[in-house]
């Protein structure tokens, strides 16, 4: 085969189910090596697209398309390992439970998570985070409260806004002292629109 018969072929447009093919037989070959260190995939919402991510512990990400979902991959790719690979069935517990949230019949994810993107106070809030119920809000004082620090209302706030696992860990939950929103990772939008659908439940 010359050269421009090589180009050719390579320049060949693939069809979309062949490149599914393809692309699920290398996610299986990778996954049976043990070479995939970070999974991922991206659903569907009423508050856009979401980049989920996950390790072999657990989820590790859920990120905004506001956040840039290649700039998350990329910082996922320093912080966490480079070997990252597109495999939406390691994720499809996840993806389910997320579509349960935002159809109202799920209140509560039991999902295994990965928070070594957290550490310190940030980690300490994050883990407490869970405890406001379904439906329900708490103040940037109210945490700073119920994890010991009454006076760390500023490094609620801050742990709030680097939360690595939003809608899952709801950090959406925590509004100003007069019941003003804050600010939100996703954008006010997203939190008001999470706030209205467990209101209305």
């Amino acid at each position: 085969m010359n050269t421009d018969d090589t180009i050719a072929l390579l320049s060949a447009s693939i069809d979309p189910d062949t490149l599914a093919t393809l692309h699920r037989r290398l996610e299986a070959a990778a996954h049976a090596e043990g070479l995939v260190d970070v999974a991922y995939t991206t659903v569907d919402s009423p508050v856009g697209p979401l980049l989920l991510a996950a390790t072999p512990k657990g989820l590790i990400r859920v990120a905004y398309a506001r956040e840039d979902h290649d700039a998350v991959l990329q910082k996922l790719a320093d912080t966490v390992s480079p070997r990252i690979l597109r495999a939406p069935q390691r994720l499809d517990a996840a993806a389910r439970e997320l579509d349960e949230y935002f159809a109202g019949t799920r209140t509560a994810f039991d999902l295994d998570l990965d928070r070594s993107l957290s550490r310190g106070f940030r980690l300490l809030v994050q883990q407490h985070l869970p405890e406001i119920a379904y439906g329900r809000t708490r103040s940037y004082t109210e945490m700073a409260e119920a994890v010991g620090n009454p006076k760390a209302v500023r490094a609620v706030g801050s742990a709030c806004a680097t939360n690595p696992l939003p809608v899952v860990v709801p950090c959406h939950r925590v509004l100003r002292t007069d019941g003003s929103l804050g600010g939100y990772i996703g954008g006010l939008d997203a939190k008001a629109t999470l706030l209205a659908l467990e209101a209305a439940a």
